[in-house]
């Protein structure tokens, strides 16, 4: 459980510090807390961005602390299904709705751009209505979407509630980083790492179980994608109390002075060179993914592996993340630099991707392993996310910047590679884009894993 130090006399309770140079000048600023220390302002955001705590009671405390855990847990598993499940079942849709082939393949683009127009506003309605309160308004958004999207009727409904629920998941994505720097200053690592894990296990649960389940709820591809609302709906349920308790906010649950309100305000993003490296790194890996996840199977069967195989070889790649997911936060945040993680991940899909090009069907199942290692980069990123940035208002604009620019970055690259498939009638331009993609994804994961923070360099930058 993560030690905290209750404030009676205003009903606050301050987090640790967390580690690094974030927890650095957290330290620093609580030696040097009076108005005249040196590191004064320092203190003041951290004091002010403190969850607040209503009772002030260690048993208070424990409790709020196991919800957000839970909390955490039942979101992350409810960011994926959407996108994995109607993959499942692409073909049954499209043949229910009378759905051309162009108007299918543009379905792979839309949750990226959903992602990066809703994520983008996240940190915004975090500042007003609170972070438990947007995640809480996020999952409702979800189980909403899902629910009616097999129903409403027609291709421009059905994309809407599509789009309505991926809504929910992006402004989730984003503020999950936050709600962890906040709750878990000191437990960046693991906590990022169990969320990371909770959600590959819910990306690869869907892709797995959706087409069995629908089978066995009667064959109807309707029943079959409406069924994940539930999971939704339960997800809810444990962010209610933070709601009501107004604990996990960003604005009208703290108490944030103007003063401070104006230098989170002030912090521009777009002059930290950490946060545009992050924002490309968390890019490059996205169209990896999507790469992956969208045309890995197809790359396998072209080379003469049976359907079922193909489908198993894709569920295996994306297991990898599951327990991957939870280890290499932990040893990220153990790191002074990130960048040595970020190479070793690189290089794995380098190798996997030669192997697809060399031998796809011969050594199948070794690139489909390496394919999922490289793919771990982001939870990597994520957990980055929250180690760049000091105080949770820096991790909500850093989280938000990352995701939304990277999730643009990302759209064109399964279409592009759908094309050169087209045109070439072969795997070899594709994957030559995929190992070209790989190498500046490197190079700015490197970059953006160096011992810094967005706020030192946009002060350095106003300084010179």
């Amino acid at each position: 459980m993560v030690s905290e130090e209750a404030d009676t006399t205003r009903g606050t309770m301050t987090p640790p510090p967390p580690r690094g140079p974030a927890g650095a000048a957290v330290r620093q600023a609580a030696t040097a807390a009076s108005p005249a220390g040196a590191n004064g302002g320092e203190a003041a955001r951290d004091a002010a961005h403190a969850p607040v705590e209503p009772g002030g009671t260690t048993a208070t405390r424990a409790w709020a602390t196991r919800l957000v855990i839970v909390g955490i847990v039942l979101a992350a598993l409810n960011l994926r299904p959407a996108i994995t499940s109607l993959g499942a079942l692409l073909e049954e849709v499209r043949d229910g709705l009378g759905m051309s082939g162009t108007l299918a393949g543009l379905l792979t683009s839309v949750p990226p751009l959903c992602f990066a127009l809703f994520g983008s506003q996240a940190p915004r309605l975090a500042r007003r209505f609170g972070s438990g309160a947007v995640v809480c308004a996020g999952m409702v958004a979800i189980a909403t979407g899902l629910l009616i999207r097999p129903f409403i009727g027609g291709t421009a409904g059905f994309l809407a509630a599509t789009a309505f629920a991926l809504m929910g998941i992006a402004v989730s994505n984003v503020l999950m980083p936050v709600i962890v720097k906040r709750w878990f200053p000191d437990r960046v690592g693991s906590m990022t790492g169990l969320y990371s894990m909770a959600l590959a296990l819910g990306t690869s649960l869907a892709a797995a179980v959706t087409v069995p389940m629908t089978d066995a709820l009667g064959g109807s591809w309707r029943t079959g994608l409406a069924v994940w609302a539930a999971l939704a709906v339960v997800a809810v349920v444990p962010w209610l109390p933070l709601v009501r308790e107004g604990r996990t906010g960003t604005g009208a649950a703290e108490r944030v002075p103007a003063a401070v309100r104006r230098e989170d305000d002030a912090l521009r993003i777009t002059h930290s060179r950490t946060a545009w490296a992050l924002a490309c790194f968390f890019g490059l890996q996205a169209t990896a993914a999507y790469i992956t996840m969208g045309w890995l199977p197809q790359i396998f069967r072209d080379a003469g592996v049976p359907a079922s195989e193909a489908g198993v070889l894709l569920a295996v790649t994306m297991a990898m993340g599951v327990p991957l997911a939870f280890v290499i936060p932990r040893v990220a945040t153990r790191l002074p630099h990130q960048g040595p993680v970020v190479i070793v991940l690189g290089a794995c899909g380098l190798a996997g991707y030669a192997g697809l090009y060399l031998a796809p069907a011969g050594g199948a199942w070794a690139w489909a392993l390496l394919c999922g290692i490289s793919n771990c980069a982001f939870p990597l990123a994520l957990t980055m996310v929250g180690m760049r940035a000091k105080s949770s208002a820096g991790v909500a604009k850093l989280s938000a910047f990352a995701q939304s620019t990277g999730y643009l970055i990302s759209i064109p690259g399964p279409l592009l590679v759908g094309v050169l498939y087209q045109h070439s009638g072969g795997w070899g331009l594709p994957l030559a884009l995929m190992a070209g993609l790989m190498v500046p994804q490197i190079a700015v994961g490197f970059l953006a894993g160096r011992d810094r923070t967005i706020e030192d360099e946009v002060a350095a930058r106003a300084a010179a």
